[in-house]
Order: structure tokens, then sequence, then C-alpha cells
């Protein structure tokens, strides 16, 4: 198929709905699993009022438990449909298809999840693009390249629909650290995100955040929020491990030019402050919101520079609701609420 054939939505064009996947056990969020259960009811919640909530189960088990537990939150069970696959863990952002328009309809593109190169234990969250493609009814495409399968998480990529696409060098071309394509280069990337996204002109950050188990997601770093505007995550305090890497990154934004040739605006978004927990360091970051039909769900910390971070958010989105939920338990699993979900274009 020609790459022309090709192109992958931006987050805010129009949605049919929001995959989740219901964790079936704590194993991400040790200590914390009876209040996650609840944080992912209230994020459910929220979803269904715009739109529907594609939610994968492990099976009739807990999905009789979670529809009481929606049940007793109020939710319309008429916003949720159910889908019965057992998973490895709950980040449909990197284990979830990526769902493109190809000539027009919708095709979904399986990219092998291996655990972010780092985990073991993947073998069942290899089947998620399958079994949400069997669901919803559209073809599945296995992401190939000169005859090998391409290894790329959602989390690594963000687009403004418009062939201009966003990523990290620390994720993508690290050679000894959680590599997902040995050997790959700039180009080799390049090409894959032009046949399969549709992609022209690829914007490279350098480091992700402390603390990412993802080694440099970009929906940590920064978004696009219209075709030719981009939030990025900026440290304030220079004795911050995050401070010079994100300080490159807006560098290079500020360098960097659209598929147009024009520069993009840039808006920066501040960090929360540093969470720890014991000898952790936490990847808590604004720029992980999730963008669904008229509203933004933007996670918050209990911090200061929540409410500057929501009105920056308000400002880039004038037409749509903008809603925080509390990820102080969620960031304990490392991702918040863009990490746990994946867009589902109508």
């Amino acid at each position: 198929m020609s790459a022309q054939n090709r192109r992958f939505p931006a987050e805010w064009e129009k949605q049919q709905g929001i995959l989740l996947c219901f964790p079936h056990s704590g194993r991400d969020w040790p200590g914390k699993y009876e209040a996650i259960k609840w944080d992912f009811v209230e994020f459910i919640k929220k979803v269904s009022l715009f739109e529907q909530v594609f939610l994968i189960v492990a099976d009739q088990k807990q999905q009789n438990g979670v529809t009481s537990l929606l049940e007793a939150a109020h939710i319309n069970l008429k916003k949720v449909s159910f889908i019965v696959h057992r998973t490895n863990r709950s980040w449909m952002r990197d284990s979830g298809p990526i769902l493109v328009y190809n000539d027009g309809k919708r095709e979904a593109l399986n990219f092998n999840f291996n655990g972010w190169a780092k985990y073991k234990n993947y073998q069942l969250d290899r089947h998620v693009p399958a079994k949400v493609a069997e669901f919803l009814k559209v073809p599945l495409t296995q992401v190939m390249y000169k005859g090998k399968p391409v290894i790329l998480e959602g989390g690594a990529i963000d687009v403004n629909g418009k062939g201009t696409l966003l990523t990290s060098e620390e994720c993508l071309m690290d050679p000894r650290i959680q590599v997902r394509n040995p050997g790959f280069t700039k180009a080799d990337y390049e090409a894959v995100f032009k046949e399969y996204l549709g992609v022209t002109n690829v914007i490279w950050l350098g480091d992700g955040i402390e603390g990412d188990d993802t080694h440099g997601h970009i929906d940590d770093l920064c978004r696009f929020v219209n075709e030719d505007t981009i939030v990025t995550v900026v440290e304030s305090d220079p004795s911050s491990h995050n401070y010079a890497p994100l300080q490159d990154n807006l560098r290079r934004l500020e360098n960097s030019k659209l598929e147009t040739g024009r520069k993009p605006k840039i808006v920066q978004l501040p960090m929360p402050q540093k969470l720890e927990f014991e000898n952790l360091s936490l990847p808590a970051s604004y720029a992980n919101f999730l963008i669904l039909n008229n509203c933004i769900l933007v996670p918050v910390f209990n911090d200061p520079n929540d409410r500057h971070a929501l009105n920056i958010i308000a400002d880039c989105f004038p037409d749509r609701e903008i809603i925080p939920i509390n990820a102080i338990d969620l960031i304990w699993g490392f991702g918040t609420l863009h990490c746990l979900s994946q867009q589902i274009p109508e």
C-alpha cells in the first residue's frame, strides 16, 4: 500500500470512544489496588459523559464485579462496551492498537508491544490489538519494516494529523537501554512513520523526564494542542534533574518546523513539584492529559502548579471543558490518564 493512503488523525479529531483496561491485579500499583479501582471508576465515569468507553476486562467474573462498581457510581452502562481479554497490564496507549485512516477507512495497526523492551511478561498484552480490531470490526495490519516487525508504543509519538510527528531520542534512539528496534536509525523510523502514519515531518526531542519507566515517552513531555501549537513541560527549579533536559527540548522545539515549513507556536507548561515515594522519583506530568470530544481530562497532583497548568491547558482548548482528575494514586504506576487510554477515531 502506498504511504499516501494512510493518515494518523490528531487526538482532537472526532472520536468514537476511548479504549481502557480495568486492572485485574495490583502489580502496577503495589499496595494501592483498592484505591486504584475507584480511580478507574471515576476515569470511566468522566469519559462516559462525552463518548463511548471500550473497556477490557480479564473475564466474566471481573466484568460482573466492575459492572457493580460502575452501577454504584451511577455510570450509564450503555456508554460502556466490555471486551473480554486477559492482559498483563492496563497501559492501553502502548499495548493497544493505533487506529489510522487508510483511504478514509479505519485500520488498526499492531506495533508488536514488547513490554517497553524492559519487562518479560507481555505475551497477553501482545494480543490486545487483534482483540480490539475484531471487536470494532476493522482490519488489523502488522507493522513491518525490511521484513521485520517494528516495535513502537503509542506513548512514544504525538501527531498534529497534518503530517508532523513528535518523538524523543531517548526513547527510540538509545543504543543501550530499552532498545525497541536494534540498529534502527532516524531514517528507518521516519520511513515507518511515513508508510504507516502518513507522517512527512518528524520533530525529535532529546530526553524524557526523571522516573519515566518507558525511557522517554513523548506524552509526558510535549503534545500538539492544534495543528500548529505545541505545549511542552518546563522545570523552573535549576537544581532539578529535569531542568536541563526540558530546557534542551524547549530549544529544539523553538528551532523546529512544521510540515508547512512554518515554526510551531510553543506554549510552556509547568512541572509539578517532585513526587517521591521511598527511593523512587515518580514521573508526574501535566502533559499526560487526554483529549476527548468536547473535553480535556487533566491529571493533577495536589500541587500548587495544578491551577496554573489547568489554566494554560484551558487557554489551549477554549471550546472544550477542562476536567481535573486526581492522579496521586495513578502515578504510583508510573503513568496517568494518557498512558492508560487509547482514542478510537470515529
